[in-house]
Order: structure tokens, then C-alpha cells, then sequence
């Protein structure tokens, strides 16, 4: 048998496999004996053709339908025996076979790039911190009133302290109403940050039983669908917020806190625990940022195109019966997301090189430490927890990335930067 390989470039290779009619024999004269029970020729008996028979009549389509197992097996000995690991699924591109004549194949193949892990030690990286100003405090408080409002009927909206019920139903692209789309009873605070504006300037001066039509664009992860919906007014509501109080302060913690400046405190602490984890997610986000940015190489196609795969995962299990929304554009989104996906590709790459070569495991006795902590943090059972990390490939590899982020971290230069500006704390 020759095999060759040939180099098409950093991640596609292509195996080339010739094989003799010797060569072959051996697996027809196998796929003639496994065929043999099943063939029925009159004037024997099923299972009792004679071989010379079998190969006369039936041997040509029997060493056809074997190729492809001959082809798949035969690949997969030769990568084995050459320690190669493909990624992605092989694809057989050319078979040239025919009876009596010897089989010649080619498959297509991808494997990781072969690179050198780079020195980061280096690299400098703005960590962005920020402290609860009283802005922020305030904000959290007036939610806190409005989670405890009262509210009294009233007949039009005139202002932003109002709660409407509407019955809400779509439009279609044609702009003819969906009636199995009609939500009914719907209630829009106009205080709510996340209600759409449009919704909010269409309801003002509304009173009960009238009409509205409203028009937007929704954002919804990597992608914008247009919305088109009526929206119908059954109750209007004011509503009176409660005084920012001792009282308040009692009712909300449930008589945690007695005063009201021991709720802002706490609040404060929230606040700051919150900020301080942005900042760490940021942060991490940039760090590597910075280290893939060192690197330039191919990344295979396939592990792109999972990494995508898992993007539409994700946003199909934040749908209703884990459905993309109707008129989805899957292929435009995999356009979209591919130089994320390409990043994040590039990145899986680099990290498992970096594990191995800091020779991160996770050990038992570890494992029992992490899964103590966090049965007391999350109140689960501590057994549960450690079966889970002992049986989970994902769980332990996230471990791993812990343990590598923590080295990095070791190894860089850190420059903390105090900003009030929000941006700074997206993730990119």
C-alpha cells in the first residue's frame, strides 16, 4: 500500500492511499462470507450458494458497497499508526475503484497549527476599578421604591411614574395582525430601564381604550429584528412611591437594617462587590486580548465553525422551545460571528498549549477543597458537588482555566486605572 500526505497548508492536509488488488482481497473475500447467509439464487437454498456463485453475480456490487468501509478503515489505521489527530469530520474527496482494478483514495483532513507558545511576561494590561458613587446608591434606592409603590387608578399617563396593563399583539412582515401572538394583561412600568423607549413615548397621554402602534428594532445578542405591534390600553395606574425612610429601610430587609443609612451601606458594598467583578471579568477580557494578539497563525475551519455552533446553541436555549425567532438569518449570523468565533478558536489553541506546558491538574484533595467552599456558598450539597467535578470534563476544564488565568496573572504588569465611565467595564 502507498499512502501520501500532502501539506495543504497550516491546518488542511490531504492523505492519498493507493492499494493493490492483494491488498484488497482479504476484505472482499470477508464481505463475500458476511453476504453469503442473506443471498437466495434459485435452486439453492438461502445461505447455500456456492462462493464461485456468489462472486460471479454478486461480486461487483459487493466490492462496491465495501469500498467505503475498506476507505474509512483504512484512513483511520494510518492516522492512528502516524499519531496524527485530526479535527472536524475527514471527508473522503476522491474514490477511484473499479472490480479488478486496484482502489485509489484521497481524504481531506484538518489538524491543529503547529506553533511555539510566545513569552507574555511583558505584556501590560489597564485594570479599570470603580467605587459606588452616591449617583448609583440613589438609583438603587428609587428601585427599591418602586418595587414597594403603592398605586391608584388613574385616567390618562402623564408621566414616567405610571404603570400601564396593555393587550399586546404583532404584526407580521406584511403588516397584517398575528392573532396567536396576543398577550393579554401585559404590565409596563414606563419607570422600567428595560421597557423600549418607543413604548414608553407611545403610551404618554394615553388614556384607557385607546390604540397605539409601535414600531422598533430590537437588539437581541449579536443581531436586530425588526418589531411591528399594537398595543392596546385596559388600566392606567400611578404610582406613589413610599418615602426613603427608616421605615423603608425595615420593610426591604425585612428588619435586617433599621435605618436608612445602614440600608445605603449595604447597598454601597453590593454595589462595590459588583464593580470589582466587572472589573475582574474586563480585565480578564483584555489579557487575553493581549496575549492572542501575539500569535498569528491558521485556525482549522472546523473548530471555527463549532465554536459558532455553540453561539446558535446559545441563543436557541434563550428561546421558547429553544427556537431561533422567525426569520432568523443563520447564515448571515455565521458571517457575522465568524471573527469572534475565529478568536475564540484561536484562543482554545493557545490555552491548551499553556496548560500542558505549566502542567496544571487538578488534583482529588483539591477538587474536595473547592467542592467544600462552595457548598457552603450555595447551600448545595457537598457530595453533589464533588461527584459533579469528578465526572465533568467541561467543570474540570473550567478549573484549569482558573488555575491558568491565576498564573498569567502572576506574570504580568498590572495598572490599576479609577474611572467612573461605564464603558470600561463591557466585556469585548
Amino acid at each position: 500500500m502507498e499512502v501520501t500526505i500532502n501539506t495543504v497548508s497550516d491546518c488542511d492536509r490531504e492523505m492519498l492511499v493507493n492499494m493493490t488488488q492483494d491488498e484488497l482481497q482479504p476484505h472482499f473475500e470477508k464481505a463475500y462470507r458476511e453476504a453469503a447467509p442473506n443471498l437466495e439464487i434459485k435452486g439453492f437454498r438461502k445461505g447455500k450458494v456456492p462462493m464461485h456463485i456468489i462472486k460471479k453475480m454478486f461480486g461487483a456490487s459487493i466490492e462496491y458497497q465495501t469500498i467505503e468501509e475498506i476507505t474509512n478503515d483504512t484512513f483511520r489505521k494510518e492516522i492512528e499508526t502516524r499519531n496524527i489527530n485530526p479535527i472536524g469530520t475527514p471527508t473522503i474527496i476522491n474514490i477511484d475503484f473499479k472490480p479488478g482494478t486496484p482502489l485509489s483514495f484521497k481524504v481531506k483532513y484538518e489538524v491543529k497549527p503547529d506553533f511555539e507558545l510566545k513569552d507574555y511576561r511583558s505584556i501590560a494590561v489597564e485594570k479599570y476599578v470603580h467605587k459606588a458613587n452616591e449617583t448609583e446608591i440613589q438609583s438603587e434606592i428609587e428601585r427599591l421604591q418602586q418595587i414597594n409603590a403603592a398605586n391608584e387608578d388613574a385616567p390618562k399617563v402623564d408621566g414616567d411614574n405610571f404603570a400601564v396593563t396593555v393587550d399586546m399583539i404583532d404584526y407580521d412582515e406584511q403588516g397584517k395582525l398575528l392573532a396567536s401572538s396576543k398577550r393579554n394583561g401585559m404590565r409596563i412600568s414606563l419607570k422600567e430601564k428595560q421597557t423600549e423607549q418607543e413604548i414608553k413615548d407611545a403610551l404618554q397621554g394615553v388614556a384607557v381604550g385607546d390604540v397605539k402602534e409601535v414600531q422598533f428594532e430590537h437588539q437581541h445578542g449579536d443581531h436586530t429584528h425588526k418589531v411591528h405591534l399594537q398595543i392596546t390600553v385596559k388600566k392606567i395606574e400611578k404610582v406613589i412611591l413610599p418615602s426613603a425612610d427608616d421605615a423603608l429601610a425595615k420593610k426591604v430587609s425585612n428588619d435586617k437594617f433599621q435605618t436608612i443609612e445602614e440600608l445605603k451601606q449595604n447597598i454601597t458594598k453590593d454595589l462595590n462587590e459588583f464593580w470589582a467583578d466587572r472589573s475582574e471579568r474586563r480585565f480578564e477580557s483584555d489579557l487575553l486580548n493581549e496575549i492572542v494578539k501575539q500569535y498569528d497563525f491558521a485556525v482549522p475551519e472546523s473548530l471555527v465553525q463549532s465554536v459558532i455552533d455553540t453561539y446558535i446553541d446559545d441563543a436557541k436555549s434563550q428561546q421558547p422551545n429553544r427556537q431561533l425567532p422567525k426569520g432568523f438569518d443563520e447564515k448571515k449570523y455565521r458571517d457575522s460571528a465568524r471573527g469572534t468565533a475565529v478568536w475564540q478558536a484561536k484562543w482554545l489553541l493557545i490555552k491548551e498549549q499553556f496548560i500542558t506546558k505549566e502542567k496544571i491538574e487538578i488534583s482529588d484533595a483539591e477538587i474536595e477543597k473547592i467542592a467544600e467552599e462552595e457548598s457552603t456558598k450555595l447551600n448545595i450539597d457537598k457530595a453533589r458537588l464533588l461527584n459533579f467535578y469528578k465526572t465533568s470534563e467541561n467543570a474540570l476544564e473550567r478549573l484549569k482555566y482558573n488555575r491558568l488565568i491565576d498564573i498569567l496573572k502572576q506574570n504580568i504588569k498590572i495598572k490599576e486605572v479609577e474611572t467612573d465611565d461605564y464603558s470600561k467595564f463591557a466585556v469585548n
